[in-house]
């Protein structure tokens, strides 16, 4: 959203001395003509940004400028403690720590309370309940690499649990439902791939380093390439497991099926990753059709019972 790259810029700005329109383009994934016109918002806003051109020019904030306390809003204010509270529940680091400081000093005495409410209204914890490696560790390596052009070096087991060494130029670090992914250029198949964090082991920062390549981002949103794979199915379920099922789909694909059971629409793509969710529900859940679906679960069920047969 516009008004929250605006407050983005005013940090970035506050931070750095000077920075060239084309690093705030790059940041922000815009034009420079957008970022002009964002510089004007600002300037109009109260706050003076100058541009100076020629060799080492760029973009800054007029020196000895004080920044009036007023320039943010209660919900200003509350959206960027939200978003650096969340991001460093995920990810701890001094810089996240002095970006909070820095913004709770513009926040009003007679607003705290209220500003404080809103920032905690939602909260992001997307560690596991019960085990897990802790991730923190090869968070702060992989920063350590996108910062410093370091090569990183790990074990990689694919989705079969094949193992193979990697040696890759870092790029981006990734969260995608609720897993994190580095990506980056991979010496071993001289192509970009995203890495999974918690299939990586062994991560070893290297004394190496690398120059940035060309790349494009990853395409992370397969929305409309899987809506033509998913076919819906109905089954039939105990209410134990409704919670469950509702991960997978809507409250209004539920349909009661007597006291204690549900007629259920679920979406499903025929592969071994939706058979295995299907079969986590246990005997509390049956697939009614479609025929081919409920033959081939009839099929799995009793290869299942073969093999502890023997």
């Amino acid at each position: 959203m516009k008004v929250e790259r605006l407050i983005s810029i005013i940090m970035v700005l506050l931070d750095k001395e000077r920075i060239s329109a084309q690093t705030l383009a790059d940041r922000f994934e815009v034009s420079l003509r957008t970022i002009y016109r964002d510089i004007d918002a600002i300037n109009m806003a109260g706050i003076p940004v100058r541009s100076i051109s020629g060799v080492g020019g760029g973009i800054e904030i007029m020196p000895n400028y004080k920044m009036d306390r007023k320039t943010f809003s209660t919900n200003d204010l509350s959206a960027i403690l939200m978003g650096l509270s969340n991001i460093s529940n995920m990810m701890q680091s001094k810089e996240l720590s002095n970006a909070l400081a820095k913004v709770k000093s513009f926040i009003p005495a007679n607003s705290a309370k209220d500003i404080e409410l809103k920032a905690n209204q939602i909260y992001i914890d997307l560690s596991p309940w019960m085990g897990g490696r802790d991730a923190q560790n090869y968070l702060e390596m992989i920063k350590k690499a996108l910062h410093e052009k370091n090569n990183l070096s790990f074990d990689y087991a694919d989705r079969y649990g094949n193992k193979t060494t990697r040696l890759v130029e870092p790029y981006q670090l990734v969260m995608k439902n609720s897993h994190w992914y580095v990506h980056g250029y991979c010496l071993k198949r001289n192509d970009f791939r995203l890495f999974r964090l918690f299939r990586m082991s062994n991560l070893q920062l290297e004394d190496t380093f690398f120059t940035p390549r060309d790349f494009e981002k990853p395409q992370l949103d397969f929305t409309d390439e899987v809506a033509t794979m998913v076919e819906t199915i109905q089954i039939r379920i105990h209410q134990s497991v409704m919670d469950r099922v509702l991960d997978f789909c809507a409250y209004e694909e539920f349909s009661p099926d007597g006291d204690d059971h549900y007629m259920v629409n679920f979406p499903f793509i025929e592969n071994d990753y939706y058979y295995t969710i299907l079969f986590s529900f246990g005997n509390k859940c049956e697939c009614l059709e479609p025929q081919h679906i409920r033959t081939e679960m009839k099929r799995r069920v009793n290869e299942l019972a073969t093999m502890y047969e023997n």
